[in-house]
């Protein structure tokens, strides 16, 4: 364990947080988060964030500073608190919620704000429904209703419909929404973009099409990843994806939904193919057990699972 490390253990072991009001730790936190990943803090940005007054700013900086006298130093020329060299987090802070904060821009207004402007950004943007699509399947999903649409697939182009719907899912390139199809009786994906007319129906949905019967939804398939065998360098992927020494190998574990399975798959580049033979080039992670995918009925959409 690191030196840093066990400073935060031990911070953690004498410092009981819980005693505070929700509303006070969350500002702490956010003292804490501005301190860890910019450097910097100011009152201000604490009334702009929470919108509290003067004297509230006040005492919540005045009690991170007794909770880690430490971490922060004032500057009274810029009236910013600043990050010392001892600096050791009081909380633990979710990368993917920083991130994604700062792509969209969630710190603008705050001191170190202009600082920020451009150093995190989407390289591919996901594709977003309309409004007047994404209301009414929310509004279905929300009350537990079905709807009547009119949908364009690829295969048999525009047809009128009558569906289920249950959740929403983003596959990392488009959003698409799993529901029940009346026409084919089964649970399925459909694109929303792909939507040209939904309308709410009155008539009660029955058991057979609620999310409970999704089977293949509620399926949680154990899967164990590798970096693909034919790579010359496996250990650039394994740092990628936080790979732990399993028997002698770097192996990733992931919890997936059946239903989603194809689309994980695609989006991290896996060869599904059952002696590796898809370009390690393109496909750089590997199934490291074909047998996890014995109970699958359906692998149209896992890369090289037919060959």
């Amino acid at each position: 364990m690191s030196q840093a490390s066990m400073t935060q253990a031990l911070m953690s072991q004498t410092l009981d947080l819980t005693a505070y009001p929700h509303a006070q730790r969350e500002r702490l936190r956010f003292i804490d988060c501005c301190l860890h990943y910019f450097g910097q803090v100011a009152r201000t940005d604490l009334l702009q964030t929470f919108q509290t007054g003067l004297a509230s700013g006040t005492r919540d900086l005045a009690l991170y500073r007794e909770l880690a006298p430490n971490n922060l130093t004032l500057r009274h020329d810029t009236k910013l608190y600043y990050r010392t060299a001892t600096f050791t987090p009081l909380f633990e802070h979710d990368p993917q919620l920083i991130l994604d904060k700062l792509n969209k821009y969630a710190w603008q207004g705050l001191t170190m704000g202009p600082n920020l402007s451009g150093i995190c950004l989407d390289a591919v943007p996901t594709i977003m429904p309309a409004d007047n699509i994404l209301a009414p399947l929310l509004l279905a999903i929300s009350q537990r209703q079905a709807i009547s649409c009119d949908y364009v697939s690829l295969s048999s182009g525009q047809q009128s419909r009558e569906l289920v719907p249950h959740t929403l899912v983003n596959n990392g390139r488009r959003w698409h929404v799993r529901a029940f199809d009346r026409r084919s009786q089964s649970f399925r994906d459909f694109v929303l973009t792909r939507f040209t007319r939904i309308q709410p129906l009155t008539l009660p949905i029955i058991v057979g099409e609620q999310q409970a019967q999704d089977t293949s939804w509620h399926h949680i398939l154990p899967l164990t990843l590798m970096a693909h065998p034919k790579l010359p360098h496996p250990q650039a992927i394994e740092l990628d994806y936080g790979m732990e020494i399993e028997k002698g190998t770097a192996r990733l574990t992931l919890a997936v939904r059946e239903a989603l399975l194809g689309y994980v798959m695609q989006q991290w580049l896996v060869d599904c193919s059952a002696d590796y033979q898809l370009n390690p080039a393109q496909y750089p992670l590997a199934l490291a057990d074909h047998q996890q995918l014995n109970a699958i009925t359906n692998k149209a959409l896992l890369p090289g699972a037919s060959l």
